[in-house]
């Protein structure tokens, strides 16, 4: 079968295994026992799927999927009774499906099946079917390899569509039409994009035409499936490889549109500004390489997300975008509700980042303060190092000179918050006096002159004019009051 691509751009590691390998590889227990259960039952067995993919591209793969042509709920009742004690069945009828967990390996088996699907459902008519049913309904033709597990043949790969070749080359298609493949499951949409960019494979031509135009079907997935791909996009060592993908073929539009609205670039007076989208995906690889943090990596990626909205031409500035954090910060919670995603403490924590990200940047384009640095260890709290992390991935200057300038401040701005936070302790730190000491030293209700006696203190000590200690923030507080024609309580 021939494939076409428009550009092949990474060459795979793979090896072409033999039959005498595989079987190599496969002699582990949980091996010996599928065969020696699928053997006493009388039914054909095969490994398929991820698990003989990635023996191939010798990755460390997780579980093993199973087919048997036959039952396979029964397959998996027999396989935990051969294994005895320590292996955990769990059996879901609904689907078909079982599950053997033994010590730290699962194997998961369905029998042998043929799909067929009704436009407005992804959830698919199941019946029995053969090996060669069961591999036409797999996504791609590299998830379509089986091998087989029965002891007269075991280590026999059955490959009907080419997917060692595709694998080889690193290309990612579907074993049939794309266009019937994309439009019974649109989630394999994603999925196909998820596996390009996992595996840094190209997706062939024809299927990725497809994707463009079933793009529309997306709307019938649950937002916790997209999600669930979206996510495992993002923690790809090469993230922004997928999202171009998303956006090339119309998806991202759907999915997330703050982001690809970002690509446009207006040219006023001979002046253009930097294509926002492009540079966000950038980020997101810059912090990609140092963190594995799912949610600092969603910080990068929506880290701009207010620049469309706050986007002007100020002559002669030319192109600004004023207020662009505090605007993205605005719409973190909306994205994550839309998108599924938790409203809880990790929300919080990207819209921190994404309001913040532009302090340590106007901090190290300037004189680097004690002030500023306190101001911002106080606001980031224990977040700072995720926030450092994330503005030196903003960095993405051509102008080296610039960059390695701003770098170097960076390291200083670093050095600052070490120091500063040994010697003031001012991440996450609350004034030695509080609001309610104010009221009873000095017979006052709750009131405005409470929190402007409390602010007076807090930003004293942010700007270091007042040791964070209790004697001192006393001292300093009496002063205010009396300034303010205050007096304090002496029984």
């Amino acid at each position: 079968m021939v494939r076409h691509v428009k550009s092949y751009i990474f060459a795979v590691v793979m090896k072409m295994l033999t039959r005498e390998e595989l079987c190599q590889r496969l002699t582990s227990p949980v091996f010996s026992a599928l065969t020696a259960t699928a053997d006493a039952l009388g039914v054909e067995c095969y490994v398929v799927g991820g698990y003989v993919r990635d023996l191939f591209l010798e990755r460390v793969s997780g579980d093993i999927d199973v087919v048997v042509v036959g039952s396979g709920i029964a397959m998996a009742e027999a396989f935990a009774k051969r294994l005895g004690r320590g292996a955990h069945l769990s059996v879901f009828r609904n689907f078909g499906t079982a599950q053997v967990k033994w010590h730290a390996q699962e194997v998961e088996f369905v029998g042998a099946r043929r799909e067929s699907y009704q436009r407005e459902s992804r959830k698919p008519l199941v019946e029995d079917g053969t090996l060669e049913d069961d591999q036409n309904r797999r996504d791609f033709t590299i998830n379509a390899l089986a091998v087989c597990l029965n002891a007269e043949r075991f280590g026999e790969l059955v490959d009907p569509f080419d997917g060692l070749l595709d694998l080889r080359d690193g290309i990612v298609a579907t074993p049939l039409d794309p266009d019937i493949t994309f439009s019974d499951d649109p989630l394999r949409m994603l999925r196909c994009i998820r596996f390009a960019t996992q595996l840094r494979f190209v997706i062939e031509d024809e299927t990725f035409e497809a994707l463009a135009r079933n793009r529309e079907r997306i709307k019938i997935i649950s937002g916790e499936r997209i999600i669930q791909e979206l996510n495992k996009i993002i923690l790809a060592p090469t993230p922004s490889r997928g999202f171009v993908d998303l956006h090339r073929c119309g998806l991202l539009e759907l999915i997330l549109p703050e982001l690809s609205v970002m690509d446009k670039v207006e040219v006023r007076q001979g002046r253009t500004h930097k294509n926002n989208f492009y540079h966000t995906l950038e980020v997101l690889d810059n912090v990609s390489r140092v963190s594995d943090n799912l949610y600092l990596r969603w910080a990068a990626l929506l880290h701009d997300i207010g620049k469309p909205r706050c986007k002007r031409w100020e002559p002669p500035t030319g192109w600004t975008f004023h207020n662009h954090n505090f605007v993205g910060a605005k719409m973190v919670e909306p994205i994550f509700r839309r998108l599924m995603l938790p409203l809880d403490g990790r929300m919080k924590y990207v819209r921190k980042l994404v309001d913040l990200h532009m302090r340590p940047i106007a901090i190290a384009d300037e004189e680097v303060t004690d002030s500023a640095v306190r101001r911002l260890l106080f606001e980031a709290g224990d977040d700072i190092d995720d926030l450092m992390t994330l503005c030196e991935a903003d960095i993405t200057s051509k102008n080296e000179q610039r960059k390695r300038s701003f770098l170097a401040n960076f390291k200083l701005v670093r050095r600052k918050l070490v120091e500063i936070e040994e010697k003031d302790r001012i991440r996450n730190f609350q004034p030695p006096i509080d609001g309610e000491e104010i009221m009873r030293r000095f017979a006052l209700k709750p009131s405005p002159v409470v929190g402007q006696l409390k602010t007076a203190l807090k930003d004293a000590i942010l700007d270091g004019l007042v040791p964070n200690e209790y004697e001192a923030a006393l001292a300093y507080i009496r002063r205010c009051a009396q300034a303010m024609g205050i007096e304090e309580q002496t029984h």
